[in-house]
């Protein structure tokens, strides 16, 4: 029989060093809806890039009563067991809502995770429990190994209150991440937890605490160099992912909001991050919101 968890407050004590502020608490319904009141009421502040250094808010629970994912899906997580956070960075408004590059912010979320676990999981001396145990992301948003899903990333864009500059906005990045559920905890046949495939990691405190200040840092060092750069940075990035894309190469079939589907080899992403699948007839088609999975 499987006993309920009790919340506890997080304590963050590295990651609390890095960002520019960080909201704890024990028990929300979604830290990604928790930043978008505190950015509206003024509680979490984001001062303006400086010197090319963003600010980057941090707002992280232990247990989420109403987690989201993307096209209303549902984020289940398990106190002092999944790591539940939220990474709120300030950007310029124009770079936010163009759609010929905006789509790498996902992208970017997705590549800072990666780059926090590896570097959690080197840090500790850990190491995993089988060769092909490796991080990759399912694209638009989802941390996999070994073709199951071990997180999930959710991007919203919240504005800032009134009489702030009219010029930026806040990206708001939820990261939920599995880090030390056991198998008998795993929400779903679909899901994985990163004890699962890695030995010798710390414990859970420690994991969430040492993924989290590399996040900031990361969305901190990607995002500036992305503003100052997008279009170089696009190209970039595009060739960064074909290294982590899980879909690349595979038969995947997309599921769109209206219902319907498309099945074809998932070939790689566009200029604007859409992804490209290539139906069996020969024929490239552009996806741009859709869940992706394989055959």
């Amino acid at each position: 029989m499987m006993i309920a968890l009790q919340a506890a407050t997080p304590q963050l004590p590295r990651t609390k060093a890095v960002a520019d502020q960080v909201v704890a608490v024990g028990e929300t319904d979604s830290t990604n809806a928790l930043a978008a009141r505190m950015i509206g009421d003024g509680s979490l502040t984001l001062p303006e890039c400086k010197g090319g250094t963003l600010a980057v808010g941090v707002v992280v629970t232990d247990w989420q009563s109403a987690g989201r994912g993307r096209n209303g899906h549902t984020w289940i997580s398990q106190p002092g067991r999944c790591s539940t956070m939220s990474y709120a960075v300030r950007i310029p408004r124009a770079i936010a809502t163009d759609e010929s590059v905006n789509g790498w912010l996902q992208m970017i979320a997705g590549l800072v995770t990666l780059d926090a676990l590896n570097g959690m999981i080197k840090e500790y001396g850990a190491a995993p429990n089988k060769q092909d145990c490796f991080l990759e992301l399912k694209w638009p948003n989802d941390v996999f190994c070994h073709g199951l899903k071990l997180g999930g990333l959710l991007s919203e864009l919240v504005l800032l209150p009134d009489g702030e500059a009219d010029d930026d906005v806040v990206v708001v990045f939820g990261v939920g991440l599995n880090l030390a559920l056991g198998a008998s905890r795993l929400p779903t046949p679909q899901s994985t937890s990163l004890q699962l495939h890695v030995s010798g990691l710390p414990s859970f405190n420690e994991m969430r605490d040492a993924v989290a200040e590399r996040e900031v840092e990361g969305f901190r060092e990607r995002l500036a160099a992305f503003i100052a750069d997008p279009h170089g940075q696009a190209e970039a990035l595009r060739e960064e992912m074909k290294a982590v894309c899980w879909a690349r190469g595979r038969q995947v079939e997309a599921h769109f909001t209206d219902g319907t589907t498309l099945i074809g080899e998932a070939i790689g992403l566009n200029e604007d991050a859409s992804l490209i699948l290539r139906t069996e007839d020969g024929t490239d088609h552009t996806v741009r919101t859709a869940d992706v999975g394989v055959l």
